[in-house]
């Protein structure tokens, strides 16, 4: 049996602030109630979803509006990380999300894993456009530089554009998943 509630804060996946919504019993008691996110929907609270969903308006036109300013300034933004290689040019481990959050965060940007849009860590040398997904869905993008460290790139390392380098992971994938 489900639970109608009304959302006193944004919950992902689920609703935003005000919204009525149906979950699960156990995820009600166990995540909403707990942390003040949900009351039970009843007839008293009509007056109280009409006062959080003016809030959740004006907060989200405050949220657009500073999330535009953002996405203008990270617009220009190039990052570069040095990485380790081999004699062949191949990187030792990859670059994620967490690693992009750390050169953000860094950088004085307030980023969460959450605003990074990344399929999958990056596994070679070269130049990527990172997106990102800011508050109330504002996109924006920055420039990543992958060098080697020291700055020597072996003789047999191309340096590849992001397109080709989603085109030969998900060949790789193909491979794996023949095998």
């Amino acid at each position: 049996m489900d639970n109608q509630l009304l959302l006193l804060e944004d919950v992902e996946h689920v609703g935003r602030k005000g919204d009525l919504v149906k979950v699960k019993p156990g995820f009600s008691r166990n995540y909403l109630f707990p942390k003040s996110l949900a009351v039970v929907a009843g007839k008293h609270t009509i007056k109280m979803r009409e006062r959080l969903q003016e809030e959740r308006n004006k907060q989200a036109l405050v949220d657009k509006s500073d999330a535009e300013k953002l996405s203008a300034v990270l617009k220009d933004k190039v990052f570069s990380v040095d990485v380790k290689v081999d004699h062949e040019g191949h990187m030792y481990g990859s670059v994620s999300v967490a690693d992009i959050l750390t050169l953000l965060t860094d950088a004085g940007f307030e980023l969460t894993k959450k605003n990074i849009v990344l399929k999958q860590s990056i596994k070679r040398v070269g130049e990527y456009t990172i997106h990102l997904k800011l508050k109330e869905d504002v996109p924006a993008r920055v420039q990543l530089h992958i060098k080697p460290e020291g700055g020597f790139i072996p003789q047999k390392v191309e340096v590849v554009s992001e397109d080709e380098n989603a085109q030969e992971q998900s060949e790789e994938g193909q491979e794996d998943s023949e095998a």
